[in-house]
């Protein structure tokens, strides 16, 4: 799994540095990390319920390697 990961981030970063603009490279890189942000928080966010679901807060932080109180803020992304 994380090889196929690896492999698309890396596509992904080629085909950004194919753009021979500089302005809108840059511009492209910078969607690009705020669609990931908000895309991965959703998706921590959808895991913390899941975990939650039969776990305190505290069991699914421990899980998660934050306090039960940041699991559960993390959790409120998806909501």
């Amino acid at each position: 799994m994380t090889d196929t990961l690896d492999a698309r981030a890396t596509s992904l970063v080629a085909t950004i540095r194919e753009i021979s603009d500089d302005v809108e490279r840059y511009q492209a890189v910078k969607e690009l990390e705020m669609r990931l942000d908000s895309d991965l928080k959703q998706v921590k966010a959808e895991i913390a319920l899941t975990l939650h679901e039969e776990r305190s807060w505290q069991q699914v932080g421990e899980l998660l390697g934050v306090t039960g109180s940041r699991a559960e803020q993390i959790s409120r992304a998806a909501r």
